[in-house]
């Protein structure tokens, strides 16, 4: 079943009390941040505290995500920490070349090998914060097997080309697009940047609208009252299900007649149609608005 990535919440490492109450607030991933949330004097006292949350806390259907420090830091030890604790994926800060991705895919394998872990069980995601970053992001996404996803991070981004945020986010198109179609080149998710003015409901829910329509498959957020809106906007409607379900029931129904021609309601409908139906139907399934024995 496909997994739902329509939220990534950011939970501080250091902050044990998010750490405890993260699988209550709806997000579908959880990041939990060893690097920029987290300052120098605490960065081994936030590695413990998100090893033994990931090892102790029941995180149930949530996708767990550790967003560890650079290599040339104290990385390795994160990435030790959290492979141990069992969590889903690592996520890379400030990705610029596929050789990132390959250094820390080593790094984990290692840890892996050491521990008697299944090598590849482990998955990663890369954050593209800059304009070399972005300009690679092809070669980035497909640089590992364990790769699941490529996200932006805005802020880094917008400072590297010497601009900053705006309300229309024009500063972020070529950066979306390049994320976007180098995640859908290589068959991995494309996850957007937070929406840091929280009290902005009305920019939010218009940033999500945005982001939605270019493809993307959610948006990371950084306050748990903005999870209920980006969750609903990705999630399908009763009118796409109901729709969907259609087309499902019209290849099935062309099928058993052995023919190549699927019309729904004396509609039509070609390859596309079909596939943009099939991935709703998914969408439902794991959003348990449906099962399987709806369609």
């Amino acid at each position: 079943m496909e997994r739902l990535r329509r939220t990534m919440m950011f939970v501080p490492g250091a902050n044990a009390a998010m750490l405890r109450d993260a699988p209550l607030y709806g997000a579908d991933s959880i990041m939990f941040d060893l690097e920029d949330a987290v300052s120098l004097k605490e960065k081994d006292a936030a590695r413990t505290l998100v090893h033994f949350a990931l090892k102790t806390f029941n995180y149930q259907e949530v996708e767990t995500v550790v967003r560890i420090n650079g290599l040339d830091t104290v990385g390795a030890e994160d990435v030790e920490a959290v492979v141990l604790a069992g969590v889903n994926v690592i996520r890379l800060p400030k990705t610029e070349t596929a050789q990132d991705i390959v250094d820390v895919d080593e790094v984990i394998t290692q840890v892996e090998k050491r521990n008697h872990i299944p090598v590849g069980t482990t998955k990663m995601m890369a954050a593209i914060e800059s304009a070399e970053g972005v300009l690679n992001a092809r070669e980035i996404a497909k640089a590992s097997d364990r790769l699941i996803g490529i996200a932006l991070g805005a802020e880094d981004y917008v400072t590297s080309m010497k601009t900053r945020r705006y309300p229309d986010g024009q500063e972020l198109s070529f950066a979306r697009n390049m994320i976007l179609h180098s995640a859908r080149a290589a068959g991995i998710a494309a996850i957007d940047t937070v929406y840091s003015d929280v009290d902005n409901v009305a920019g939010l829910e218009a940033e999500v609208r945005h982001i939605k329509q270019l493809g993307f498959d959610g948006k990371s957020v950084i306050n748990p009252r903005q999870i209920p809106l980006v969750n609903a906007i990705y999630t399908p409607t009763e009118k796409e299900i109901q729709n969907a379900k259609e087309v499902i029931w019209g290849i099935r129904e062309a099928e058993a007649k052995g023919s190549g021609v699927i019309s729904v309601n004396g509609k039509m409908v070609d390859k596309p149609i079909v596939e943009r139906a099939e991935r709703v139907i998914a969408l439902a399934r794991a959003a348990k608005l449906i099962t399987e024995e709806d369609i």
